[in-house]
């Protein structure tokens, strides 16, 4: 059996993150707005998207701080559901967000758990559908 190590050093902005970006699909973007901001704690602001073909909310970033930014889209193209993307959202305690969840339209798959030196996760539905993780330390 191997073990995989994972090692990151404090500011060595030299690599880059797997992730760069993301999409996050949505059947109702104000829905969708309202549940994610809730739950991050941030507000998302309109991203234009250049064909005019989808609408956009963006997630704030930072470039400076490990992690990548995406965005809520509502498209023709694609849309949210069960499957291939997982999603981790930082949130302060994963336990105090799952309590929140229902009240924005989302339910609770699995309950916080341990993952060792990396903190914490849970797994849950948001209100469009989508599986994500929340991720904390505490």
């Amino acid at each position: 059996m191997k073990t995989i190590r994972i090692m990151m050093e404090d500011n060595d902005m030299t690599k880059t993150n797997a992730i760069g970006w993301f999409d996050l699909y949505v059947n109702q973007m104000d829905r969708a707005t309202k549940f994610y901001e809730n739950i991050c704690q941030q507000t998302l602001e309109d991203l234009i998207d250049p064909t005019g073909e989808t609408k956009m909310k963006v997630f704030s970033s930072d470039m400076a701080i490990y992690g990548s930014s995406g965005a809520l889209v509502e498209s023709k193209y694609k849309k949210p559901g069960l499957g291939g993307t997982m999603v981790y959202f930082n949130v302060e305690d994963c336990l105090l967000d799952e309590k929140k969840l229902r009240s924005f339209g989302g339910k609770l798959i699995r309950q916080k758990f341990s993952i060792g030196n990396f903190g914490f996760v849970s797994i849950c539905e948001d209100s469009e559908g989508n599986q994500i993780g929340l991720s904390s330390m505490k």
